[in-house]
């Protein structure tokens, strides 16, 4: 199997108003990161894609090193994480009613996670949380059995479905 990716981020607006200038302010800040198959910088040769669902008040260990398996059934055993993507909404587009919280636990994958206890959060229902680097390094290294576990965890009040986009490299 081979893998391309593109991983990018962007917002565009216009804002309308009286001043010296113009009426109209227009900016549109991107990036876009192309990805070959490969395991170098600017590659990435894993793709896990899914929707998960979180009971209420409980988390989602998603194991990063050899559990995980991907569209096809292959298992899944990343070495580096080049891009994450987390949905706090299911693909039906319907809102979740309670807050995602990234990190934690046992084994925790701290990548672009920094201290002791690092968390991102809150990711408000409907909300999105992306961190993408494609130069050698990725966000961060997997180590199997003591920095292989990515946490979601979920607030209290139900159940939340949210999708979840990884792009890895396996060496």
């Amino acid at each position: 199997m081979t893998l391309q990716a593109v991983f990018s981020a962007s917002i565009a607006a216009v804002q309308t108003g009286a001043n010296a200038f113009k009426d109209t302010f227009a900016p549109n800040v991107a990036l876009q990161t192309m990805l070959r198959n490969g395991t170098g910088a600017n590659q990435a040769d894993i793709l896990y894609a899914n929707a998960r669902t979180v009971a209420s008040n409980s988390n989602d260990d998603i194991d990063l090193a050899g559990v995980l398996t991907d569209a096809f059934g292959a298992t899944i055993d990343a070495a580096e994480i080049v891009s994450v993507l987390i949905i706090n909404a299911p693909a039906t587009g319907t809102a979740n009613t309670t807050d995602l919280t990234i990190g934690v636990g046992s084994n925790p994958f701290l990548g672009f996670l920094g201290g002791t206890s690092p968390t991102i959060g809150p990711i408000k229902p409907g909300g999105v949380f992306m961190i993408g680097a494609g130069n050698a390094a990725g966000v961060g290294t997997v180590t199997a059995g003591s920095a292989d576990i990515l946490r979601i965890a979920n607030s209290t009040g139900a159940s939340a479905t949210y999708q979840i986009a990884i792009v890895a490299r396996s060496a």
